[in-house]
């Protein structure tokens, strides 16, 4: 079984649904769909889960803080670490939800040690499997990619008889479900909730506006949404 962290933060979708209709439907400036809503909650989530990896690799230049609380780079890693899974069971296929792949390791059959495996590319993968002098030894495996299936050396049947991998998952897609009640949508309880750090329910909220005042063609709440957000970035780099 996949060794998921338990989401004890995530953002509720009902909550920031609610939020988006009350100040979209400010002043009558339109009336957003659920379905619309879940197409730009996705949307939102995932952009500030990719951002992640960008700050995190800007932060790395910098030194860092002797407070663990207040250190940049910590905080991006424990917002990250939400989607870490790891020592999953595998194959020579990878799950669709693998974003990033953190490390591959193959027990030897005969030995039943774990050894780790070393990413390589198609040409260097190729350029070890040329001759016999430079082939990989059992105890140091190398792989590549292609697409989601993993190429493996030595790949002797039999080597190795399990397969352990570490890596950050894609998040959930949040979904806001409802019932129809006198013509109007009420939420059910049964959707999905945003599987990001409660920290991130305002950006959440602000993104999705922004996506929204495109769509009900409102070019101050796409102004307001953007200014809103550009002060939450200023915020968190500072």
């Amino acid at each position: 079984m996949l060794n998921y962290k338990k989401r004890i933060m995530a953002v509720s979708v009902d909550r920031v649904y609610q939020t988006v209709l009350a100040v979209a439907n400010k002043e009558q400036r339109g009336y957003i769909t659920p379905q619309e809503f879940n197409l730009f909650a996705n949307h939102a989530q995932n952009e500030i889960f990719e951002q992640y990896f960008y700050d995190l690799n800007q932060f790395r230049r910098v030194p860092g803080n002797s407070t663990v609380t207040a250190d940049p780079r910590d905080i991006i890693e424990e917002k990250i670490s939400l989607f870490h899974v790891a020592d999953a069971g595998g194959g020579s296929t990878l799950p669709n939800s693998v974003y990033r792949l953190e490390g591959v390791r193959y027990k030897e059959t005969a030995t039943q040690v774990f050894h780790t495996a070393e990413e390589v590319t198609k040409k260097e993968f190729d350029a070890y499997e040329a001759a016999a002098l430079t082939r990989p030894p059992v105890n140091r495996p190398i792989f590549y990619r292609a697409g989601n299936i993993i190429e493996r050396s030595p790949s002797t049947t039999g080597l190795y008889d399990n397969t352990r991998i570490d890596y950050i998952r894609r998040p959930v897609p949040p979904s806001w479900t409802y019932v129809i009640v006198n013509d109007k949508a009420l939420w059910n309880g049964a959707g999905t909730d945003f599987e990001l750090h409660a920290s991130e329910e305002k950006n959440l909220v602000v993104k999705i506006l922004k996506l929204a005042g495109v769509a009900i063609k409102d070019p101050n709440l796409v102004q307001a949404a953007g200014q809103q957000e550009g002060v939450y970035i200023q915020q968190e780099k500072s």
